[in-house]
């Protein structure tokens, strides 16, 4: 089996989801994992915390320097994830599929051949 990530993305400036609507993507996010679970799918899935919170490391040439925010600047940033295993892409994007319309945008890729030992 190979695995993929499945990552949601949150565009900057896009309408921020109601309470109601979180309530919802929530419930239905859950509904899915533990569907992957009982599929035997699942590996791993994380929501994470906003861009701003991230820490930048950084070694270059034996100096270690850290920067605040994103290392990217962007405006879309991955605010959640699922790490899956499925037979294949189109299992992967049937999976993704489901998780898009309870929360979102996701993209799909597969983690290449030598992380799959």
């Amino acid at each position: 089996m190979k695995q993929y990530l499945l990552s949601v993305h949150f565009v900057e400036g896009a309408p921020t989801p109601s309470d109601e609507e979180m309530e919802i993507m929530f419930r239905e996010t859950g509904r899915i994992n533990d569907d992957m679970q009982a599929a035997g799918a699942w590996v791993f899935a994380g929501g994470l915390a906003s861009p701003d919170s991230a820490t930048v490391v950084r070694v270059e040439n034996g100096a270690t320097s850290m920067s605040d925010g994103p290392f990217a600047e962007t405006k879309e940033h991955i605010v959640g994830f699922w790490v899956i295993k499925c037979a294949d892409l189109d299992q992967a994007l049937a999976w993704a599929e489901r998780c898009a319309a309870a929360c979102g945008a996701v993209e799909v890729r597969p983690f290449d051949d030598l992380s799959q030992a």
